[in-house]
């Protein structure tokens, strides 16, 4: 199996008030927070609603070559409502975003493990609030590096 192609990929954390982002390096090596957008859950079903718009826009700032998504799964492995609500939200974002690909990986615990690191840093109440989404966005992209790393060994 060949290594990560070279580029810069963007991780996703979709809450139903904010969605977390993070950005990788372009060696695919390093996750780092990027910033929190509002979700705009007021749009249209027909019109690009305005989170996956600003998505868009990040992606071409930064030239991502991939979208990684977050897909809340129970920890028996099933899929509920949320991921179903995630599986379409990353169709809508594949679709605005047009030949950049959006893969989704599984977010077991991301949120949990992140609001741990930020406390044991000393980071709480409403500034972790502001920040969490970033960090779960940088677990999800992280985990899904390391894990791309270890299948090209």
């Amino acid at each position: 199996m060949s290594a990560l192609p070279r580029g810069r990929r963007l991780g996703v954390d979709v809450g139903k008030v904010r969605v977390g982002v993070a950005l990788s390096d372009p060696d695919g090596i390093l996750a780092t927070p990027l910033v929190t957008v509002p979700r705009d859950m007021a749009a249209a079903p027909d019109a690009v609603p305005g989170d996956i718009a600003e998505l868009v826009r990040l992606v071409g700032e930064h030239e991502a070559v991939q979208i990684v998504v977050g897909l809340p799964v129970r920890l028996n492995g099933a899929e509920g409502p949320a991921a179903i609500d995630i599986r379409g939200y990353a169709e809508r974002l594949e679709r605005a975003v047009g030949p950049v690909p959006v893969v989704l990986t599984d977010e077991r615990m991301s949120t949990v493990v992140a609001t741990r690191r930020l406390a044991e840093r000393g980071v709480r109440g409403k500034r972790q609030r502001a920040v969490v989404d970033q960090a779960a966005a940088v677990e999800i992209l992280q985990s899904w590096l390391d894990a791309q790393r270890r299948q090209t060994r």
